[in-house]
């Protein structure tokens, strides 16, 4: 028997392969989809169907791209929608799998025709249900993909899909959702790396609400943040174009040719922040490899090519992250890195960084700055606020940038100054000059005359 996790790093993607004696399963496969092959063989099976529990918001799903590789068949739920692939789930269709069965159950409210899949192991005794986006660790699935005009309605299917369908399955029964803590698909999404329907029945503080109106209350208040590239990949993930052969590799760029493309293209680089900091390409673009998930789509477009600047001289990793997110408009990366860059005597920008320590200082000497704290309302809300800073989030940072002067020094901060830099290259990117990043977080915070309000 086979039944593994796979996780898609930066994007708290789950997916999964389950499979008896010679036949397997993957459910919400992602893009750059060979490691699902490559497991399946080396226990003697063969991939014979895919599910999918919802049409995708975050992230570029990869199942018409292993249909093609494998010959399995690919079933995707939200079947009132113009899927250009595979066939539609059926309420209480069945899967043989070895000795294994999967069920399907609708359970919508995240979108409107969301499934789940109860499997059950070969003495018919339910095991694990394959949740999607309806019910995760501590959370539950988002209601607003559809607008707030419909929160209300999708907020009452969820309330059904849960209580009515997926408690009852029976405490011992494994949870495994489509994403774990991090994803932008739940607001509070909690680290248990496993749970069951007994622990969240105990610790999901949304299950706390056994009425349909309290639970849809408690929904109706949250307004989680939906990343601009949601809207692309709903698209791309109707019609899933298949990857034709090896996914392609980013070309080495000499400077020279890495300066002309430039011209008419997004760079981005994904570098550490005090190495962006100390020496960047003038008109970069900061995301550090482990946030670009988080980030990239919302501060990089579709419709540009895209240069890369790393640390490693390998652009593997980003791209395949990039790719994960739709973004295929990879041109190239920079061959030698910024140590190539400055060899060849081109100029490069910086931005200045302090401590957090010698910013509090610069403020009991009772200088005035101007202070754009770009942490989220949670995190302000439990390591306080600074008192007279200005406060935008770092993803709205490309909506609300006007608000942020000009003629005045910026100091940025954040949690410890990765999105800080994030924004201060957007800001750098759009006509600020003055800016500086403020390393080291909320925790270092010692001033007098601006303290943390709690």
């Amino acid at each position: 028997m086979l039944f593994e996790r796979i996780v898609s790093s930066g994007l708290a993607h789950y997916s999964y392969l389950v499979g008896d004696r010679n036949e397997a399963v993957v459910i919400d496969p992602k893009r750059d989809c060979e490691v699902y092959i490559k497991k399946a063989s080396s226990e003697g099976m063969r991939i014979v169907h895919i599910l999918e529990t919802h049409r995708n918001e975050d992230y570029f799903v990869g199942s018409m791209e292993l249909a093609r590789r494998t010959g399995a068949k690919a079933w995707h739920a939200d079947s009132h929608l113009d899927y250009r692939y595979g066939e539609a789930v059926q309420p209480g269709q069945r899967w043989d799998v070895g000795r294994l069965v999967i069920e399907a159950i609708p359970t919508p409210g995240h979108t409107p025709g969301s499934m789940s899949y109860l499997l059950r192991d070969p003495a018919g005794i339910a095991w694990v249900v394959f949740t999607g986006d309806s019910l995760f660790a501590g959370d539950v699935g988002r209601i607003d993909l559809l607008g707030r005009e419909k929160a209300p309605e999708m907020a009452g299917l969820l309330y059904d899909s849960i209580f009515k369908k997926l408690l009852p399955l029976g405490d011992g029964v494994l949870v495994c959702p489509a994403h774990g803590s991090g994803s932008v698909c739940g607001e509070s999404i909690a680290e248990r790396l496993w749970t069951t329907i007994g622990l969240e029945k105990i610790h999901n503080p949304r299950l706390k609400h056994r009425s349909q109106e309290e639970f849809s209350a408690d929904l109706l208040k949250s307004k989680p943040e939906r990343p601009p590239y949601f809207s692309m990949m709903e698209k791309v993930n109707l019609h899933c174009e298949p990857v034709l052969g090896a996914l392609p590799r980013p070309r080495p760029l000499a400077p020279n040719d890495f300066e002309r493309l430039s011209k008419e293209a997004q760079i981005l680089d994904t570098r550490m922040e005090l190495g962006f900091g100390a020496a960047h390409i003038p008109g970069s673009q900061f995301i550090w490899l482990n946030g670009l998930a988080s980030f990239a789509g919302w501060f990089l477009t579709y419709d540009e090519p895209i240069l890369l600047v790393n640390e490693t001289n390998d652009p593997c990793e980003p791209f395949r992250i990039l790719m994960r997110l739709g973004f295929d408009n990879v041109a190239g990366y920079l061959a030698g890195g910024m140590l190539g860059w400055h060899m060849s005597g081109r100029m490069s920008n910086a931005i200045q960084t302090l401590t957090v320590q010698d910013l509090c200082s610069l403020l009991d000497r009772d200088e005035a700055l101007w202070i754009l704290d770009v942490r989220s309302e949670r995190e302000l809300e439990s390591g306080g606020r600074i008192t007279g800073a200005q406060h935008i989030h770092v993803t709205q940072i490309p909506e609300q940038k006007d608000e942020v002067p000009k003629d005045s020094k910026i100091y940025i901060f954040c949690g410890s100054g990765m999105r800080s830099m994030i924004a201060a290259s957007y800001l750098e990117r759009h006509g600020w000059r003055n800016i500086a990043v403020v390393l080291g977080g909320i925790a270092g915070w010692r001033s007098q005359r601006c303290p943390i309000k709690k």
